[in-house]
């Protein structure tokens, strides 16, 4: 069997920059799933996203890390509407996208280049904190907040994020799948960086479901709904970003970086 494979820098307009992701389109089915699980593993990127048509500018969509499936993931999403748009359907103004985390769409400006994704917001709230999270954090953390997922531990300023180094092996062992930490950014409205080495994945260049949880939070920060994003990690990140009440919209750019065949023996 051969499957077709795209791999995608998602919320850059560089090639090398941003968040990349791999994108296996399948024609009718899913693989099994120890076999959409192996794949993803052998790519070794923080997410692969494998998806079916099921109608009109409607498709199934699943990720998986190297290590597991997961229920969310942005720029994973923005990844494989990049290939539907570019190589299965040209004419299609959006792709809908049916997961585990309900119905997403994203809709594409042909002016501009950039893709749009409606994502559900998952706002921070107070919370118990697990003792070792500051201690495996480092730096100075001002507040701690945790959304339905992930941790959201807030920084004085970009350049306290920028330093951090965390301790992995003990970020690993927080109640948390994931912690995001933030700080308002010198020329954007805040910066954050990504850190899940639960999931396989100790930094995520660019995290689309983070701003889930971001965009609330800045936005009743600042007053305001519509912000700038950046997410500092070594290959960096640009999102633009809406409070839509319930939803998020969270845009950016991507940029194709490789096209190719993998091929599943049988038995």
């Amino acid at each position: 069997m051969e499957l077709p494979i795209y791999q995608v820098d998602a919320f850059t307009s560089r090639l090398f920059g941003g968040n990349p992701a791999a994108v296996v389109p399948l024609e009718r089915d899913w693989l099994a799933d120890s076999v959409m699980q192996n794949i993803a593993a052998e790519n070794n990127l923080a997410e692969t996203s494998f998806f079916i048509p099921n109608g009109e500018e409607r498709w199934k969509l699943r990720w998986f890390t190297p290590n597991l499936e997961i229920d969310l993931c942005g720029h994973a999403t923005l990844a494989a509407a990049h290939v539907i748009f570019q190589h299965i359907d040209r004419s299609a103004a959006k792709a809908v996208f049916e997961t585990r985390s309900g119905e997403l769409v994203v809709t594409r400006d042909a002016a501009t280049g950039m893709l749009a994704m409606d994502f559900p917001a998952r706002p921070p709230e107070p919370c118990a904190v697990d003792s070792r999270l500051k201690q495996a954090l480092g730096g100075r953390p001002l507040q701690v907040l945790a959304s339905e997922r992930d941790y959201l531990v807030t920084y004085k300023n970009e350049a306290d994020i920028a330093a951090l180094a965390p301790d992995m092996r003990e970020l690993g062992h927080v109640d948390r799948f994931a912690v995001i930490v933030t700080a308002p950014g010198k020329d954007v409205d805040f910066v954050s960086r990504f850190f899940a080495p639960k999931a396989g994945v100790d930094e995520d260049p660019v995290t689309g479901s983070a701003h889930c949880t971001l965009i609330p939070y800045w936005a009743a920060r600042l007053g305001k709904q519509n912000l700038t994003a950046r997410q500092i990690s070594k290959r960096i990140g640009e999102l633009s970003c809406e409070l839509r009440g319930s939803r998020v919209r969270i845009a950016g750019r991507s940029v194709e970086y490789l096209r190719g065949t993998i091929k599943l023996q049988q038995g």
